[in-house]
């Protein structure tokens, strides 16, 4: 058994476990840490006292009752912001990037109502913690960790599984909180490029990414800074291009949106399955649901269930919404990337969201890129996904 403590900048990393476990994790933590270094900052190789039990006291050797770190650390009250290590209930990490709450007025000129995805099971949260890369699996379970080939070949509802088992407070990815990174990336003027050209991004060659062996995907986080939500190294990467990202709590079924309340798809016990009773409808300001109309380029958000059905592709700039609807700017459906795509079958059926684009989509790739027309058993090689965290608020005792 090893363990070991990493700190550098607004990162931390404990781990303790199987000695090869330990290195290889410390091993990314330092490679990650490498990366975004000042120049001429020098991190030297985890000492070989860390796997000799000799160097450390008869009570550290007692593992029986260790609990592994399942809360992320303390950060600086009225933060915007922060990155932090959370492990997960076996003990390994994913590098996550906490938000502050924010309004839709702060996001996008909406009401003063805080964006859904803060809201969990009727309770409002102050923050919220998303992947910062598209997830890797180890042992069954998603973890955001840097220099990693994504996972793919995943449907929502085994992705939604190996999330949750992860822990309390552990969910895959919601389509509240993409709609919440969209919009705050599009209000600080920074929508992210990434690979949407076989490695590199369409707009310039000269951002590229470090590609998997044998694979047109890249590496998590390997692309620069303008591949992140908000253009820093510390930001989400990822977004757009690389693999379609799969997100629970949306669906469009026989051409009516449908979602799951505010943010509860972030928990386990909401039922989100096919016949779930759980699901919402998506509406307009005045309460009524709101409808897709699509036929080969033309896609229209109307409130008219006459109008409601059909298959459509067409960049989000042509796309026409007949309706007011805070909702649908939650979500970020709407024109918030002219170029980037929106697919949706709106025939009868149920299909589910993969947002983002994949290595060779182009221009039409982006965070607002919407693909809303495949079954929730899908699985294909270009889907992926990133799980997120909330610390659960505990109930006082009576």
């Amino acid at each position: 058994m090893a363990k070991v403590k990493l700190d550098y900048m607004s990162l931390s990393m404990r781990v303790e476990g199987d000695d090869d476990m330990v290195r290889e994790l410390s091993g990314r933590f330092l490679d990650m840490a490498d990366k975004y270094a000042a120049p001429g900052f020098y991190f030297p190789a985890i000492p070989p006292s860390v796997f000799e039990d000799g160097c450390r006291d008869s009570e550290e050797l007692n593992t029986d009752n260790v609990k592994p770190l399942t809360a992320p650390k303390e950060v600086t009250p009225g933060a915007d912001w922060d990155v932090v290590a959370i492990y997960d209930d076996a003990g390994i990490p994913s590098i996550m990037h906490r938000f502050r709450r924010m309004s839709n007025k702060e996001l996008f000129g909406g009401s003063d109502k805080p964006h859904p995805a803060f809201i969990i099971g009727g309770e409002v949260y102050d923050e919220i913690y998303i992947s910062v890369y598209p997830n890797v699996m180890i042992n069954g379970k998603p973890y955001s960790l840097p220099f990693q080939k994504p996972a793919d070949n995943l449907t929502l509802d085994d992705f939604s599984k190996a999330c949750f088992s992860k822990g309390e407070g552990w969910h895959p990815m919601t389509a509240a909180e993409w709609g919440f990174l969209a919009n705050l990336s599009l209000k600080l003027g920074t929508l992210p490029h990434g690979n949407t050209n076989y490695g590199a991004w369409h707009g310039d060659h000269k951002e590229h990414g470090q590609k998997a062996p044998n694979s047109n995907r890249t590496l998590t986080g390997s692309g620069p800074e303008t591949w992140t939500h908000d253009h820093t190294k510390t930001g989400v990467h990822d977004l757009c291009g690389n693999i379609w990202e799969l997100l629970a709590g949306l669906r469009i079924k026989n051409g009516v949106l449908m979602v799951a309340e505010n943010n509860d798809a972030a928990l386990p016990e909401t039922d989100l399955t096919k016949c779930g009773d759980d699901w919402k409808l998506l509406t307009d300001d005045k309460g009524a649901p709101v409808y897709v109309s699509a036929s080969g380029s033309e896609i229209v958000f109307t409130t008219d269930h006459d109008e409601a059905g059909g298959l459509g592709s067409c960049e989000w700039g042509k796309v026409k919404t007949e309706c007011k609807s805070e909702m649908l700017k939650e979500y970020a459906l709407f024109s918030g990337e002219k170029e980037a795509y929106c697919c949706i079958d709106a025939t009868e059926g149920e299909y589910i969201p993969f947002r983002g684009g994949s290595w060779g989509g182009g221009g039409c790739a982006g965070v607002f890129d919407l693909g809303l027309g495949s079954p929730r058993s899908s699985s294909w090689a270009r889907y992926g996904g990133r799980s997120a965290f909330f610390k659960k608020k505990q109930k006082a005792e009576r």
